[in-house]
């Protein structure tokens, strides 16, 4: 992978995105340039000057064709979701764009669901997924669902169950799955509790509280490692117990580069505090 011209501008890497826009800068999905532009100007401000996110591994991530990147959530909000996004746009030459599965409450929210689609995150529908993979792009995927951003800051570093879907997803499109690590978001947006009575009333799963109430994410340093790539062979049509051996080896992978760069990053951490 070629590095990163130090140089080109936001907008530029917007526009070397390898994706068929119209003449009115939007695509067969209805993603925009004018609204990727936008969005990642917000997002590579918090990406490099408020997370100051370390990103590793994007080497592992295919520079064309289809591919789904599968990690850990955490964080109460979809802070991790929006930097992978990011490093996928800023750290990768050609820059690729990641594509989501949203949960289905955002289209209670004509505004997040709006920019969400022009953005190229869509509906967590499977025909949804299958299309996007069939058409070589790169799906951005967090099995532990809203359970895992629900974790609280104890269990930040934690994995809940995984779903089985994304399996059965990558085999029917013969798809590699790219894992990967997201450290600090349980840090960012330390969460003690969660009203799942308040988040009902609001139309959303939950509401993640802190020890300062709301739940905005304070600037800790941010951080995300791909590792290799893993295959499976099959159809996606094997029985439950096949899958889920699949699923098992996708979160020890995921579960020890969490261990493996958490325990770097307290190395890196100690070092900065020894006079």
């Amino acid at each position: 992978m070629r590095p990163v011209p130090q140089s080109e501008s936001l907008s530029e890497r917007v526009e070397r995105l390898e994706l068929p826009f119209n003449e009115y800068g939007v695509d067969p999905y209805g993603i925009s340039k004018k609204h990727l532009k936008l969005a990642l100007e917000f997002f590579a401000f918090l990406y490099r000057n408020y997370f100051r996110v370390r990103c590793t591994g994007v080497q592992h991530i295919p520079q064309k064709g289809r591919g789904m990147l599968v990690g850990n959530h955490s964080g109460g909000v979809a802070v991790d979701g929006m930097m992978v996004l990011t490093s996928t746009m800023l750290e990768m030459d050609p820059p690729r764009l990641a594509q989501g599965m949203v949960e289905r409450f955002i289209h209670k929210f004509p505004v997040a669901s709006l920019w969400a689609s022009r953005t190229g995150q869509f509906t967590g529908l499977p025909e949804h997924a299958v299309r996007l993979l069939e058409d070589d792009r790169l799906l951005m995927i967090f099995p532990e669902g809203a359970r895992g951003t629900a974790k609280l800051y104890p269990d930040r570093y934690s994995l809940v169950d995984f779903g089985t879907g994304f399996i059965r997803l990558a085999l029917q499109t013969r798809s590699p799955i790219i894992p990967f690590a997201f450290l600090g978001g349980g840090a960012a947006i330390p969460t003690v509790t969660n009203a799942y009575a308040l988040g009902k009333l609001l139309g959303v799963p939950y509401i993640p509280l802190t020890p300062y109430l709301l739940p905005l994410p304070l600037p800790v340093g941010l951080e995300i490692h791909y590792g290799e790539p893993l295959v499976f062979e099959g159809t996606g049509d094997e029985e439950d117990h096949v899958i889920q051996g699949y699923v098992d080896q996708v979160k020890a992978s995921i579960q020890r580069l969490i261990e493996d760069n958490r325990a770097e990053r307290n190395l890196r951490r100690a070092r900065r505090l020894l006079p």
